[in-house]
């Protein structure tokens, strides 16, 4: 998505990028693990390791 924003010139694309990297962790966070996520103190740092992990459950790597 980051790169469909950068080549479209339209800015909306890097917030729907956003929203499916924290939307997805937030939650697991708050329905499954019943904790707070480490986006609210490390933004960046959580934002791509949640697309790591992501990249990892479809390389089988992490299990369900």
């Amino acid at each position: 998505m980051f790169g469909h924003a950068g080549r479209d010139g339209k800015p909306q694309y890097f917030l729907y990028a956003l929203l499916c990297g924290y939307g997805c962790a937030w939650i697991g966070h708050f329905v499954f693990e019943k904790n707070k996520p480490a986006s609210f103190k490390r933004p960046l740092y959580s934002f791509l390791g949640d697309w790591v992990m992501y990249r990892d459950m479809w390389r089988g790597r992490v299990s369900f």
